[in-house]
């Protein structure tokens, strides 16, 4: 029998009456001025982002890809090897790619979802350049400050692809700041928003500059039509500006209203309650829990899981991070370097509960008692 409750959505994005108020008259002001690209809204955006994170450059670009593309590019990859997780999204690799360079694949720490210093030393190269780091769901593993202090002593840089991380810190330092450059995203599933939109954070002045002349096809400044680099159409527009701007405003409460969800999921699922196995914060972290990620049992049919849940129950999960590691998708499948049996694992048996800035303690505990029934039912 289906429930008879409300269904559970696997996330969603919020816009109180007064931020849409707020936004539509910004909107306004823009169109009334003609100037809806590169103006003061993305202006203020970036330096009130920059403030957040307590970093001197914040560029805002038009997608996550072209920020990784944008960084990749900054650093002069071409023909060089970057050391990248097997458990991220598509466009981590694809950016490398992109850029010219060549991606090493790296194995998964599965308690963390992230990659240990031990296998960055096993798949370091006599070509390898740079690291990149990916803070899966909003963790950012406690090997932070180590691999940092790492990748300076062997003289390559460390980046940072914080898609998911946008407020996550460890001991108080921000995620997308322990090494050369951060790459945060606002898509509409992130924990805040500006429709479509990235933000590049550094501290490095030559990179910012860098970034600012390829997002904008390559010009030598907004108002110059000489080219000095191949560069592409990555501005962010002003209505996107103004929209993350908003959203930039109501994060702390965002995230606070996320903890409490998590929170409350670690009391009911923590120690591997129910037949599931939390992932948990490491030490030191503050998540803004993009994700709530458990593990499933060995054996368990993920898929027939996920619909017993969403028919039965109400409960509908979102997707993971990820389904497959990037070695498993048909065009990268020649990048596999072989031994990363942990990233296989972390993306075969992993299931994200639902989890949102205005999820109810009620929806939580619809979540719960889902779960536990699919136990006793054994789905899960």
């Amino acid at each position: 029998m289906s429930s008879p409750l409300p269904p559970v959505p696997p996330t969603r994005i919020d816009f109180s009456p007064e931020d849409r108020a707020w936004i539509t008259e910004c909107i306004s002001q823009v169109l009334e001025s003609g100037r809806l690209t590169m103006g003061p809204f993305g202006e203020e955006f970036e330096r009130e982002l920059a403030a957040g994170m307590n970093v001197k450059h914040a560029v805002t670009v038009n997608s996550g890809t072209a920020s990784l593309e944008i960084m990749l590019r900054a650093m002069n990859v071409a023909g060089k090897d970057v050391l990248v997780p097997a458990n991220t999204f598509f466009a981590t690799a694809a950016a490398v790619i992109s850029a010219g360079g060549n991606p090493v694949l790296m194995d998964t720490d599965v308690a963390t979802l992230s990659t240990s210093l031990a296998e960055i030393e096993r798949r370091m190269t006599a070509k390898t350049v740079g690291i990149m780091i990916v803070h899966i769901a909003g963790f950012i593993t406690a090997e932070m400050p180590a691999i940092a202090a790492f990748a300076q002593r062997k003289g390559i840089w460390l980046m940072e692809d914080a898609a998911h991380a946008q407020g996550s810190t460890l001991e108080g330092k921000h995620a997308g700041t322990f090494g050369l450059a951060g790459s945060f995203s606002f898509y509409p599933t992130k924990v805040m928003t500006s429709a479509e939109g990235v933000v590049i954070v550094t501290d490095d002045d030559t990179l910012a500059n860098e970034a600012r002349i390829y997002r904008d096809q390559g010009k030598a400044s907004f108002l110059q039509n000489t080219h000095i680099r191949m560069g592409y159409n990555w501005r962010m527009s002003e209505p996107h500006a103004v929209i993350g701007l908003r959203h930039l405003h109501n994060l702390p409460s965002m995230i606070a209203n996320r903890r409490r969800i998590a929170a409350h999921y670690d009391a009911a699922l923590g120690k591997g309650n129910n037949g599931l196995t939390p992932v948990m914060a490491p030490k030191g972290c503050e998540s803004n829990y993009y994700k709530y990620v458990v593990m499933l049992p060995e054996g368990i049919d993920r898929a027939a899981a996920k619909k017993w849940l969403r028919d039965e129950r109400g409960v509908n999960c979102s997707g993971e991070v990820y389904e497959f590691p990037l070695h498993k998708h048909d065009v990268l499948r020649h990048l596999d370097p072989g031994n990363l049996t942990q990233a296989e694992i972390a993306c075969g048996r992993q299931l994200c509960l639902p989890i949102f800035a205005s999820m109810t303690d009620a929806q939580a505990d619809q979540v719960i008692d889902g779960v536990k029934a699919a136990r006793e039912k054994g789905v899960l």
